[in-house]
């Protein structure tokens, strides 16, 4: 049959791609999850130097401003993990996108709560202050792509790879965590042969698009674990150290302790900074 042979090749082909955007998706997913652990183990830790510091005496004044602006990023922290993810309004939130016919599939609700936030913490939040929970219809639609999508850039969070690295988890082909289901849906049915092939090929272009931009997302995402890992090895060792050896009075440290104290703070500050980094930004 006439391009019958174009078509089963275009269909095969969107396929494979398919299979690699899932893929690099659950990757993401995955990787935001390991991140956002490593960032709550930062978090913990760095109340744990702010604890310390607080029982020596006489430290110095600059110690104070320096663990207000900690306690600051720590806020800006706990607030994105404090974000309302209601599951039931978000698959509310998906059947209304499909009923209008753009073809998102469910990747608002493919998120549990737990990965939701870590995309959050990994990507920025969007700007809307009002939880995604408490809006209906069109405006919760509306904001649930923005917290997932676009809406990222506008709400401060990561750059162009951070938005567009979140528009290819929620859409607009959208993807699953169960997969795509795209070839031999009703979108092929009763089409000729050609328009399917041209069809199929377009569809490709847009995965190879969004598999691109989430191979460089999840490399940035390991990347910037690695790096929180390493910084909070080094703080705790550092902790450690000084709780072991220094006095309980900062006029009985040895010039030496006074250094390592110094950059316990300038660390701490450091580590309160980058559990706060996106992806992209």
């Amino acid at each position: 049959m006439l391009n019958l042979k174009s078509k089963k090749e275009a269909l095969e082909e969107l396929k494979r791609t398919s299979k690699t955007y899932v893929k690099e998706g659950e990757r993401a997913q995955a990787n935001s999850v390991k991140l956002l652990n490593s960032r709550q183990l930062s978090s913990r830790l760095i109340k744990e130097v702010e604890s310390y510091i607080n029982t020596i005496a006489n430290t110095p004044k600059e110690y104070e401003s320096k663990f207000a602006e900690v306690k600051i990023y720590l806020e800006k922290f706990k607030a994105i993990l404090d974000i309302k993810y209601d599951e039931k309004k978000a698959n509310q939130v998906t059947g209304s996108i499909a009923g209008t016919g753009v073809a998102v599939g469910a990747g608002v609700a493919a998120f549990a709560p737990s990965a939701a936030i870590a995309i959050a913490t990994t990507f920025g939040t969007a700007s809307t202050g009002t939880a995604i929970s408490a809006l209906s219809g069109a405006a919760a639609t509306n904001a649930a792509l923005a917290w997932l999508g676009g809406g990222v850039v506008a709400g401060g969070g990561g750059g162009m790879l951070a938005g567009n690295a979140l528009l290819a988890l929620a859409g607009p082909i959208g993807w699953t965590i169960g997969g795509t289901a795209l070839v031999g849906s009703a979108l092929y049915a009763n089409k000729k042969n050609k328009d399917v092939s041209v069809k199929a090929q377009k569809e490709t272009i847009e995965f190879q698009k969004k598999v691109a931009v989430l191979v460089a997302a999840n490399i940035e995402i390991v990347e910037l674990q690695k790096l929180t890992k390493t910084h909070r090895e080094g703080l705790m060792n550092q902790l450690c150290i000084l709780k072991e050896h220094a006095p309980k009075d900062f006029k009985q440290f040895t010039p030496e302790q006074k250094f390592e104290i110094g950059c316990l703070v300038n660390n701490t500050l450091s580590l309160s900074k980058l559990i706060n980094k996106k992806v992209g930004k």
